[in-house]
């Protein structure tokens, strides 16, 4: 069979694009392809139960679009989102100027945040603690690494069923957006203790401490469970304590609340802008709050 040289062209490049498209990740839209479309979503340990509940849910919603979650950090998705291989980057962060910049001058489009939720920062022992609230300043004080706090009795402290006295100190990786918002707001960005226990997940510090008797440590309120408690939070030694809730989350009279974002690379457009808007609207935000997470304040039917 005689085949001409632009049909061998032709062909050859076909390939080479499909071979590209594999490489790259692409993501092609239903409307050009007739396909289904994929939203790639990465980044925030804190958000990836809600994020993974959100993509379950608009399936039913949209069953022509799949949304891929995966976590890892919110510094792992910002880096994925810097580079250009994912549509929506979750963060318990905010994006630094440097990371803009650099999304900016890689991608030739700025990043857009938007905030679609909020959570407190808990700080959870184990159940049988009897200890009910700490202060920031002893916070700094168990983990900062000039900090002086190593023992519970330190804090008034007996730890039931054990002669163990010493705190195990469980911490996140450093990638994650929850170490960086905790090393800001409650070490007034000094570096951490060495000699912690860094997990992963948000989930993974949880059952730590729930395993752990003499253990602390600090993961988003929706990862509670009944092996643990949540502190009280004092902003300074002698104020009151606030327990975090949905209420004081708002108000932002809990002293370690945040927001929790996503970043686009422009405006989000199309499939990516109808997702957005959904999750920020009162279906998506439902499902925010039954994972464990504050909706926002219009959303919250004004508690």
């Amino acid at each position: 069979m005689i085949v001409s040289r632009a049909h061998f062209v032709g062909t050859v490049a076909l390939i080479l694009a499909a071979c590209f498209c594999l490489l790259s990740g692409c993501r092609e839209s239903s409307e050009a392809s007739g396909s289904r479309a994929t939203i790639q979503n990465k980044g925030s340990d804190t958000m990836v139960n809600v994020a993974q509940a959100w993509a379950e849910e608009y399936r039913r919603v949209r069953p022509d679009v799949d949304v891929e979650v995966s976590g890892g950090g919110s510094g792992v998705g910002i880096a994925a989102l810097i580079k250009g291989t994912v549509d929506i980057a979750n963060a318990s962060r905010n994006m630094k100027p440097e990371e803009m910049a650099q999304a900016r001058a890689n991608t030739g489009k700025m990043p857009v945040e938007l905030i679609v939720g909020y959570d407190a920062l808990a700080v959870f022992v184990h159940k049988d603690n009897p200890l009910d609230e700490i202060s920031i300043d002893q916070l700094a004080g168990i983990y900062s690494e000039k900090g002086t706090i190593t023992l519970w009795s330190q804090l008034g402290v007996q730890i039931p069923n054990t002669r163990h006295d010493e705190i195990v100190r469980i911490s996140r990786q450093s990638s994650s957006g929850t170490y960086e918002f905790f090393r800001e707001k409650v070490l007034s960005k000094k570096d951490f203790k060495l000699g912690s226990l860094d997990m992963n997940g948000s989930k993974e510090v949880v059952e730590l401490v729930a395993g752990t008797p003499t253990a602390i440590g600090y993961s988003g309120m929706g990862y509670a469970s009944a092996g643990v408690k949540m502190l009280k939070i004092a902003k300074e030694p002698g104020k009151p304590a606030v327990e975090p809730t949905m209420r004081t989350t708002l108000s932002k009279e809990y002293p370690i609340a945040r927001s929790l974002q996503v970043y686009t690379l422009g405006q989000p457009a199309g499939e990516v802008k109808e997702y957005i808007e959904w999750m920020m609207g009162p279906d998506g935000q439902r499902v925010l709050e039954e994972s464990g997470y504050v909706p926002l304040p219009s959303k919250a039917g004004g508690r």
